[in-house]
Order: structure tokens, then sequence, then C-alpha cells
């Protein structure tokens, strides 16, 4: 198995439908991928200038400074106190870290890569890359003897499924039991919605509270592409197991794996503000408060959705059928089949629209019959 077997990129199945949703006169209104529309904010665009003599390679390992926003962070917004420089590393967007992350732990054919049930697709993408095995899984009780890694993904894309501490405890007791290594994709954290998640954090595999006294074989993925519209940027970092982090960072130098300088300065400056963080969650939650109601009352139903940049639904129909009556309204969602074989009558709808398109949307789905 090499990265040339793999499937065509599923996205492409879905531009007859965006063309058929363009030409409703209203226009479109493309609810499908979550790509940040808002502007990234001034503070961190002015250090991404301030930054631009960048006249040597860039750390692989990340600059002193962005290493400790980074501990900082963790300490500051996870309740994860006692990181050190040696238990982080930046790179270049959290996607490539996912894909790539069976290949750098040195998995192969054999070993098993256990992922959500309800699941971005490059968890499985990268395990086939290394030629391990994927296996859709969400109770620890189940991941199968042989599995070397475990992804979970709290809040969930695209189910927006939040991971309380006593739920992550018992999937670190597994991985444990397994030997395996857990890695936990956090980028969705700041976006809670629902209760508790609407009052207190949500919490990461790093918490004290979750991993007790050791963080070995544990890893915590986030990026800034959502908190900080920073996705154009590719600025993500990964946090955990020190003796990982630094075979990781063996394995990257190797590879040349290294975000730009003035991206490492801008993301140091964008993780010690938390202004424009809570700026753009108002900005989500009230495009959530618009799409939720519409949504209903349309005929769908909302599941899960307690956090993150999505509303994961169904209407109890094939969500191909969904896909082309919301087309017909002028909507691109995407379909729940693109995130495993468990869902083929769930659609994604995305927060990351401008406000007069979410509008739109909201308002041809509240004169839509269910």
């Amino acid at each position: 198995m090499s990265i040339n077997d793999l499937d065509d990129y599923p996205w492409d199945a879905v531009e007859p439908l965006r063309a058929r949703a363009a030409a409703h006169p209203g226009g479109l209104c493309d609810l499908s991928i979550g790509s940040p529309v808002d502007p990234t904010p001034k503070i961190i665009r002015d250090a991404l200038v301030e930054a631009t003599d960048a006249h040597a390679y860039p750390a692989t390992m990340g600059s002193a400074e962005l290493r400790d926003a980074i501990v900082s962070w963790y300490a500051r917004r996870r309740g994860v106190p006692g990181l050190t420089r040696d238990n982080v590393l930046p790179t270049i967007g959290s996607k490539e870290l996912v894909a790539l992350l069976p290949t750098l732990l040195g998995l192969g054919e054999g070993d098993i890569v256990v992922h959500p049930r309800a699941a971005y697709p490059t968890y499985a993408v990268g395990a086939q890359v290394a030629g391990a095995t994927a296996v859709a899984e969400d109770d620890p009780a189940a991941w199968p003897a042989g599995t070397k890694l475990v992804w979970i993904n709290s809040p969930g894309n695209p189910d927006g499924r939040v991971w309380d501490v006593p739920s992550l405890a018992a999937a670190v007791e597994r991985a444990r039991e397994l030997g395996a290594v857990l890695a936990s994709d956090e980028c969705y954290a700041e976006l809670g919605w629902d209760a508790p998640w609407d009052a207190e954090p949500i919490p990461s595999v790093l918490d004290p509270r979750v991993a007790g006294a050791s963080r070995a074989n544990l890893l915590s993925v986030y990026s800034l592409s959502k908190q900080s519209n920073l996705a154009g940027y590719r600025a993500a970092f990964v946090a955990g197991c020190s003796r990982i982090v630094a075979g990781l960072l063996k394995n990257r130098k190797h590879l040349g794996l290294m975000p730009p300088a003035p991206v490492q300065h801008a993301m140091a400056v964008a993780l010690g503000d938390d202004a424009h963080v809570a700026a753009q969650k108002a900005i989500y939650r009230a495009r959530r408060e618009v799409l939720r109601p519409a949504l209903e009352a349309a005929g769908f139903r909302v599941d899960a959705s307690e956090a993150g940049l999505y509303l994961w639904v169904t209407e109890g129909r094939d969500a191909w059928d969904s896909m082309a009556r919301l087309a017909d309204l002028g909507i691109l969602a995407g379909p729940g089949v693109f995130y495993g074989e468990f869902f083929p009558q769930h659609v994604r709808v995305s927060l990351t629209a401008p406000d007069d398109r979410v509008r739109a949307a909201a308002e041809r789905l509240r004169g839509a019959r269910p």
C-alpha cells in the first residue's frame, strides 16, 4: 500500500451539487467545508509582518518563544500544568501530523490504528499510507489487541461529540493496557456550546484528572485554524509525552517539516491573546443560534453537536437525498458518508459562512416543508 493507492479526493463528488446549489436565484450558501471566512485578527497579522526578515532556516523544534507560548497556553486554557519545551512541537497545520503520525511512529503492516466511527477521513488515510490497518471504534473496551495508535477527536468532526473526564480517563486506561499511543485531536476545544461545555473548559487528554501522574504515550494535537482564523498560516502543534515528541522531532528534522519562522512568531502572539478567541467564538455562536432552529424547522434532527464548528443533522433518509434537497434550496453541506460508513443518513453543516449567507440559508430552511 502506498500513497498512490488512495481513492480520489471525496469532495470531488460534491461538485455537481455545488453547481445545482449555485443556480439558486438567491445564490449559493456554502455550509460544506469548515474553512474560516472571518478576518485573521490584526494583532496576528501585525506579528507576521514583524517577523518577515526570516533569512535563516527556522527551527523544526520551534522557537523558544513559540514553545514557551504553547506551554503557557496549555496551563492557562487547557488545565495542563507542568509542560516544558521538551513536551511541545509545532507542526505545519494539524492535517499533516494526522496523516503522517503513523509513519513518523514507525507503524506498518500488522499494526492497528483506531479512530472514531464518525471521523475526519485523514485518520484512516494516515494508517493506509503507513501500511497499517485502520479500525473505526468508539468504545475503548472494543479496541483490539495489536492496536498501536488510537485517535480520539474531542470535540469531534463531524459530530461535535465531547469526551468528558471519565470517558477520557477510560480511554487512557485502555490505551495503556494495549501499550498504544493515544493521540487526542482537540482542535475545536475552545468552541463549547451546550451544557456543561458552555460554562466549563473542554478537557484535554493531558489534563491531570485524565492522565494522572504520567503523560507517557499521550499526545494532544491542536490547531489555530479555527480559534484564530489561521487556516492559511498552517499553524498547529502537538504536546505530550516527551519521549514521543523527541522521536517526532528527529524524524521531522530529516523530512524538513518546519513551520516558517514568521508563522512561528505569529503563533506565539496568537496563543498569548485570548480576546480575539472570545470574539470569534461569539461570532460562531451567533451563526449557530440562527442555523440550528432553522434546520429543525425544516425537519432535521440535530445529533450531538454540543461543541465544535458543525451541526451534525439527519432527516432520516439517505444523505445524498438530503444533500439534493438542500442544494435545491441553494445550500451546500457535507454528506455523512464522507465521515464513515456508519452514518449514511447524516449531513454536516458548517458554521463557517459569512453572516449574510447563514441568514439566507436559515430563511430558506424555515420556508421549506419538512
